[in-house]
This record gives C-alpha cells, structure tokens and sequence, in this order.
C-alpha cells in the first residue's frame, strides 16, 4: 500500500505526548517541530490517526512542501505538486486557511487566491477540461508558510477532532477535549490512580480521562471528511479501525473519577456531557465548593482549570480560590496537583512554588500548567519493609 506523510497539528509544549501517541499506534515519526509531529503511514494510518489521537485538532495528508518568496514561485511550486494523485475530477477544492510566519508572502487571501488557480490549472491539464464542478467530495487544503517554506496539507478531519460529540453544554471558559487529554497525559496519573477536579465546569478533564481508563477511542462515535475519499483511501481502512475502537472499549473499568464545581446548573452539565459519551458510570459529579475540597484516599491527582480572573473585578475573588485551593492541597499530603491557569499570580496565591510549570496557549490565551508532584505509592516489598520495622 502506497506510504504517506501525516502531519498531526498539536499545542506549543505538547509534542512529546503528540510523538509517544502516534508512535503507540506504531507509526514512524519523521519529524518534529514547534507545534506539529510528522510520521509516515499508509492508508490505514489516516483511519486510525484519526480515530484514536486523543491530542491533535486534525490530520493532514501532506500535499509538498517547498521554499516561495514570491507569488510566481508559489504558483509554480504549487502546479509542480501531484494534485490528481488526491483531487478527482469532479472534487470540491479550496484553500480552506492559510498562515504566515515570518515569510515574504504574508497576505492569506492572496495565497489563497495564487495557489487555488495553480491547482485549477494543473488539473486542467491532467483531465483536459475547462471547468470544474466541484460537485463530489471536498477536499480542503491548509498551507503553512514559516520562514519562506510553504508546507501544503489536505485536511482529512474535516471538523476538529476536539469536538468527540459529547460536549453540546459548556462552561463559560471550557478547555478543549484535546488539550485536556494531552495534559493528563503529561502526568503520571494513571486509569487506576483516584483524580479529582475540583473546578470541573463541563466536566471535559474527568470525561477524558473516563475515555482514556476505557480505553474508548475519541473518534468512535463521529465521521471524517476523507471517508469520502473512497478513490484511494478504501472504506475497509475506516471499518477496520472502527471494529479495533470497539474490540479495545472497556466500559467495565474501575475508576476513581470525581468532578466537583460550585455551581449546580454547571455539574447537572457535566453529568449530561459524560451519559453523551458513554462514561457517566465512571465519574462521580457532585455539587462541592473548593473548600470543602477533601478525600480520604491517598496519592491522588488534582487537575484541573481554576477560572483565571481576566476581568478586574473577578481578581480578588480569583485570589481567594486559589488560596482556598492552596489551604486544601495542602491537608492531601501525599496527593499530586497539575493546574493549567492564566492567572499571573497563581504561586504566590497557591503559596507554594510549583516543581515546574509549561507555557502552553489555550487558544490565543497565554497560560502555564503548574505541577506540584507528590510522593509516589509505595511498591509492595516497601510497603512489606515498612510493616516490618
């Protein structure tokens, strides 16, 4: 079967977990830069990469890439790509968005407009017509410019991966299911491990690590664009990886999952958010202010997206929950805290300094995860050892 190259889009700071989930899939990485993890696949690879990365936005199908720093060149570069390698003859085409980072050609509508009529002209070349009617399937192109080379992918999603389906109820400042997931990720809490949020909102961060403890594929309950591509990506690769989504599904998994928020419409939300997916059996949601925040467990994870106090008159109250949460974390003493947050203050409020923290955009909003680790659980033999001092 015919290789490709997949491009996997991610969030500044995240590609590690980008890199070890596709690499779990046992696809080969090629490339890694800022923002995006490259791997070579075939047919299949499309199938499954978008059925099972949980901490993607969408998967490319690497088109070319090439150096342009001017349009004529664009135009060229662009003709020169084997477009009906993807594109039939009655396919929907355009140059759904384009971005420019420090490079010459920085206008996006006009390197839409450039590179949509080099396609137009190379495929009037191949299928020897004068018009297209663009009446099958869509193909939508996304070209990156970064220091005067052109990276062209066409998107086999269709609509971002982070919407699983579930989420139709929000909170008013929701995290999305992919970075959700690619934080717990970046944490050693693992699907046996007691986690709580105590700011859950939708409850996004307890229904995606609900998803990951069953193992439930994040693309098993919605379509994609390329399952339209029929000419040279086969439906059996779509069947094939939706019958793996369903064989691996543990529905039956044994969590300790709990999402707690002060406001009762928001947790009734959440509550609703998780029976969408299919995991509402596997967290408990309950009506709890942070300080009240306790449990009687031990070596648990807090994670969680405290609000961030971006309006003047939210800052002191801001203030006081992060305290509250600081006073709270504080009487877990073997548990661990992750915390993702806009709120410049965050240590000084939590009164303690974090281990490390990551500068990482949730959307155009500048934040950082602060990670506040705890001892780890005793092994067997230290726990034997223990007793018998």
């Amino acid at each position: 079967m015919e290789l490709y190259e997949l491009i996997t889009p991610c969030h500044f700071g995240l590609e590690s977990v980008m890199k070890r989930e596709i690499t779990d899939l046992g696809y080969e990485i090629s490339q890694v830069e800022d923002g995006k993890v490259t791997f070579t696949g075939d047919a299949q690879a499309i199938a499954d990469a978008n059925m099972f990365l949980r901490t993607t936005e969408r998967v490319l199908l690497k088109a070319g890439a090439f150096r342009a720093c001017t349009f004529d060149e664009l135009f060229e570069a662009t003709k020169a790509l084997p477009w009906e390698r993807y594109i039939p003859k009655d396919g929907k085409f355009w140059i759904a968005k384009a971005n420019s980072v420090r490079s010459k050609l920085f206008s996006p509508s006009d390197i839409q407009s450039v590179m949509k009529k080099a396609i137009v002209e190379r495929l009037k070349q191949v299928y020897h017509v004068s018009w297209f009617e663009e009446s099958g399937a869509s193909f939508p192109i996304r070209v990156s410019i970064v220091k005067d080379v052109v990276t062209v992918g066409l998107d086999t999603t269709g609509t971002s991966l982070h919407k699983r389906g579930y989420r139709v109820q929000t909170a008013k400042a929701p995290i999305t299911e992919t970075l959700a997931a690619a934080l717990i990720k970046l944490t050693p809490w693992k699907p046996d491990r007691i986690m709580v949020d105590p700011f859950c909102g939708s409850g996004t961060f307890p229904i995606e690590a609900a998803m990951i403890a069953a193992n439930m594929a994040p693309g098993m309950k919605r379509t994609f664009l390329s399952e339209e591509w029929t000419h040279f990506l086969p439906a059996s690769c779509w069947a094939d990886a939706r019958e793996e989504a369903h064989d691996i599904l543990d529905l039956g998994a044994v969590t300790h999952l709990q999402g707690y928020d002060i406001d009762k419409e928001v947790i009734d939300a959440a509550r609703a958010n998780a029976e969408r997916a299919g995991v509402g059996h596997l967290i408990h949601f309950q009506q709890r202010p942070v300080s009240q925040l306790s449990h009687s467990g031990k070596y648990g994870f807090l994670i969680t997206n405290p609000p961030y106090g971006e309006r003047l008159e939210d800052r002191e109250t801001v203030e006081n929950l992060y305290r509250t949460l600081g006073e709270r974390f504080a009487l877990l003493d073997t548990w661990s805290m992750y915390l993702i947050s806009g709120y410049a203050d965050t240590e000084k409020a939590i009164g303690k300094k974090a281990a490390k923290n990551r500068k990482i955009y949730n959307g155009m909003l500048k934040t950082y995860f602060y990670q506040y680790p705890g001892p780890k659980p005793l092994r067997k033999k230290e726990k034997y050892d223990t007793i018998a001092k």
